[in-house]
């Protein structure tokens, strides 16, 4: 029983978290300055349509039944409809979301699987030329944006070579060929960034790690130095960098928001984008709440495997 109280703690902190998420979301459409309904209608609305859009939208109720009918709505999964497009929001986020979680879990296995071998042999050879080259590399890909990488393997790849396509996320089912190609150029864009940072920090930890006794205990003892490296210090070292990886993971939900600009790719963040030069507020509010959630679910999912990869963090 007091294995599993760390998990179910952890669980109940997230739902303070989700109530402030939720609660913000809806005070987006409070807090835009002016009346959103009247930039929603545009200058030539008269004060009829005005008065008529806001009471369809529900806003001329009171602030606090206003929110309770969000929260209502959140509950059973309707998040109002888009006034451009005309569609559920729910219904919109839920044919785009795929896509995004798809480039953002690539980009993320992409990343380590660069960063760990790389932050390994940079380690292991400190202050040599592999450690050098491995962190200037590391420094490029740190100080080089989306927005400059992206079109740069447009150039090369697509439009030099012809290898990849361009832009969009081609035909047919989610995980078929055809998106899977598409696919190549942004995970890559969205994941070297990700992989430079995640390089340095198991480069960090693996050093902290190979100066600990028991590393030297069990070469004294004779161990193969691969069994010591990535069997005893590799899967300690990785224990911290698993919270890198849940906070990093908010920073490749940003990043695609400009990565799906760049390569036309059909996810929530360019859906985002088109919401918020379209004036739909619904449509901005069920993106960003998704986003956020993602964003909680994906610490959570983190704090978890914290827990259960720190045997100290079990019993605690």
């Amino acid at each position: 029983m007091k294995s599993v109280w760390p998990i179910v703690k952890r669980v109940l902190l997230t739902l303070p978290v989700l109530w402030i998420i939720v609660s913000l979301v809806f005070l987006l459409i409070h807090l835009v300055p002016g009346d959103p309904v009247a930039q929603m209608m545009g200058e030539g609305a008269s004060s009829t349509d005005l008065s008529a859009f806001r009471h369809q939208l529900g806003l001329d109720l009171p602030l606090h039944t206003q929110y309770l009918l969000y929260w209502k709505g959140v509950l059973h999964g309707d998040l109002g409809r888009s006034i451009r497009l005309k569609d559920s929001v729910t219904a919109l986020v839920l044919a785009r979301y795929p896509y995004t979680l798809l480039m953002s879990l690539t980009s993320l296995l992409l990343a380590i699987l660069l960063a760990v071998p790389a932050g390994v042999g940079s380690a292991l050879h400190r202050g040599k030329a592999t450690d050098r080259i491995l962190g200037g590399v590391s420094l490029v890909g740190l100080s080089f944006p989306n927005f400059a990488l992206g079109p740069i393997l447009i150039l090369v790849f697509s439009i030099g070579f012809g290898w990849l396509p361009v832009s969009g996320a081609g035909t047919g089912p989610l995980l078929g060929p055809s998106t899977l190609l598409h696919l190549v150029l942004p995970s890559i864009t969205l994941g070297l960034s990700l992989a430079a940072i995640l390089t340095r920090m198991v480069r960090t930890s693996m050093l902290e790690e190979l100066g600990q006794d028991y590393i030297r205990t069990a070469r004294a003892k004779g161990l193969p130095e691969r069994t010591v490296v990535y069997k005893h210090a590799l899967r300690n070292a990785l224990v911290p960098v698993l919270t890198v990886i849940g906070l990093q993971f908010g920073s490749l939900l940003a990043g695609a928001i400009v990565t799906e600009t760049i390569f036309s790719w059909p996810g929530i963040g360019r859906l985002t984008l088109s919401a918020i030069s379209n004036r739909d507020y619904a449509l901005v509010q069920g993106c960003t709440l998704t986003i956020g959630l993602t964003y909680l679910a994906a610490n959570l999912l983190t704090d978890l495997l914290y827990t259960l990869a720190n045997p100290r963090l079990r019993r605690s």
